[in-house]
Formats: C-alpha cells, structure tokens, sequence
C-alpha cells in the first residue's frame, strides 16, 4: 500500500508580508510602552559634593543650542548663533557644534562628513559628496550653507541665494570668528566636537587647543568626539582639555554603575549622552541609579539630542545638568513652566 506525503501549505506572499509588518509594528510598540515605564521618581536623584563645574542639576539645568539651534535657523551659521544670543524670548548657556578642518588648516563649523545635506555645494563645486577638507576656506566661503534649510512651514527662504548674493550670515564659520562673537555677547560654556578621526583629526585637536588656550577658554569647553584615536591623543597631549566619553567609555561607565562599581575611576568629566528614541530601549542612561552613580563619581550628564517636551520635562525632574536641543527656545520655556 502506498503512503501519500501531504503537502506542506505555502503561506501565501501577501499573508507573510502582513506578519512582518505587523510583528515590527507590535515590537516598536512594545518598546515604546517598555521606554515609557524607564522613569525614575526624582525624589531618588541625590545630591553629591563635587568640584566638577559641568555638574550643576537641581533645576540649574544648561541649555543648550545643539548645533547652534539648528531647528530654528540654518545650523551652525552666524544666523542661528545671533539668534540663541541675541534673542530677547530665550537665552541659552550653552553652544554645541561640529568642526571639521579644511584644505589649508582652518577649522570650520560643519556637522556631515560633506557639504551635500546643508549647502549648494553639488551647485557650486559640481560634485556630489564634497569633503570640507578638500577646499580652502576661502572656497568653502562661496557657499550658502542655509540653501537647504526648511522652516516650521516646509519653506526653504535661504535656497534663492547664491555666489556673491549670499549673505554673510549665512556662510560658513570659522571656530575663531563664532568665538570672538559669542564672547563678545556674553559668558558662555561650550560643546565642541572634532568630526575628523586620524590624522586630520590630530591636527584639529591641536589647532583647536591653541586657539582656546589663547582666548582663555579651555574652562568653559568640553570637547567630544566619536573617534577613539583622537580622545586618546587629546588625553596623552592635553589633559587640561576637559573631554566627554568615547562610545566604549559610555558602555563601560553604564555597566559600572549597574553594578555600583567602587572603582570606577573614569578620565572624562562629563557623560554626553542619548536618551531617546531607539537608544532608552538598549541602554536606560537617565535613571535615578545611573545619574546618581555619574554625579557620586564627579561626572557630569548631558543628554542630546533632545527635542520632545515630555523628554524634556523629564529630564529637568531628575537634574539633568545639560539638556542639548534643537530647539533651546522650546527648552527655555519647559523650563520655565516647570
């Protein structure tokens, strides 16, 4: 007698693309309930002594333009710094933006690796993926870095400007020049992060140092980076320069203070770090037990980027000591309602 094998029933494409769907629907879902229950009463935040400048909390907390206030005005242009210091609804403490070298060793202000997202640089240049470090500082001058800033109304206003139509406010900074400016307009602390690794990085390290230590700076800046070489060579060449926490060094400090770690002893003084969306489902950094651990062993938290007002509203509750956003306008007000 022959035995008939059944069959095995093919589920259907459209059915299997349904259930994708819908277990990454349940699993973003599940994360964002499982993220909202990570909140710490702020009854538990302690208070430690500390000789740490950057540790301030208990409703101190800095604010600070991330990117110059980039959400309110082209980033990292003259234009949105004058807005953040000039602008009599709000005040900032705090600046925090990027540098990259150029060709001829200027440090100019530039978040992206290229000048694509920000500029008319595919226009003026006629290439895509145009590296600041390949042009000078004069020709990086000839570009308008607000030409693809979009408004609160999905409007773009600066895009019209080009060559000698540009105006100055617009162009790209110097690190010297936006110095001199806000110095000039009040006391302020800065986040300063070198986008450059290896060499180039080095080198922006040592340009960047001597132009602070002549301006008498070195007290109000914490410098960070994402590069591991570049924060060791800042530790070897210049200990006085006060940095935040590589990557690994983040890893390492949340795993010590799970679990309360007694030698925990770090070579940064400050934690920047994120808190929202997807990082808080991975890694939970602004518990009451994390902040607490941060401050008993002289560190200071900042979060970025920060741009919900119930992250916000959070944040200030458990003495956050630098919330960096966006939009340091909204901040200020969250601030002052709370």
């Amino acid at each position: 007698m022959e035995t008939k094998v059944k069959k095995k029933t093919k589920m259907p494409k459209a059915v299997k693309v349904l259930l994708i769907i819908f277990i990454i629907i349940a699993l973003i879902v599940a994360g964002f309930a499982i993220s909202a229950s990570w909140h710490s009463d702020p009854k538990n935040i302690k208070t430690y002594e500390t000789d740490n400048p950057y540790i301030v909390g208990n409703g101190n907390t800095q604010i600070s333009a991330h990117r110059s206030g980039g959400g309110i005005m082209p980033e990292e242009t003259k234009m949105a710094f004058a807005n953040c210091a000039e602008n009599p609804n709000f005040k900032v403490d705090t600046f925090e933006f990027d540098l990259h070298i150029t060709k001829d060793g200027a440090l100019v202000l530039l978040h992206d690796d290229t000048l694509d997202r920000t500029s008319d640089s595919q226009t003026v240049f006629g290439v895509e993926g145009a590296r600041p470090e390949d042009y000078t500082y004069d020709e990086l001058r000839t570009l308008n870095m607000g030409a693809k800033f979009t408004d609160e109304n999905g409007q773009t206003p600066y895009a019209q400007y080009s060559g000698d139509s540009v105006p100055e406010d617009i162009k790209i900074l110097r690190l010297e020049d936006v110095l001199d400016y806000l110095m000039s307009k009040g006391d302020f602390n800065y986040i300063i992060e070198i986008k450059n690794g290896g060499d180039l990085g080095k080198k922006g390290v040592d340009i960047l140092y001597g132009i602070l230590k002549e301006k008498n700076l070195l007290n109000s800046v914490v410098f960070g980076t994402f590069k591991e070489e570049v924060s060791l060579y800042v530790d070897e060449n210049y200990p006085d320069l006060q940095r935040s926490a590589t990557i690994k060094e983040v890893l390492s400090f949340y795993a010590a203070a799970l679990g309360k770690s007694k030698d925990f002893d770090p070579a940064y003084s400050v934690l920047q770090i994120p808190y929202n969306m997807p990082y808080r489902i991975a890694a939970n950094l602004a518990t009451a037990q994390v902040i607490n651990y941060a401050h008993e062993k002289g560190i200071a938290v900042q979060y970025w980027t920060i741009n919900d007002e119930e992250e916000m509203e959070y944040l200030l509750s458990v003495g956050a000591d630098c919330i960096m956003t966006d939009y340091p306008d909204v901040l200020y007000r969250v601030k002052a309602e709370n």
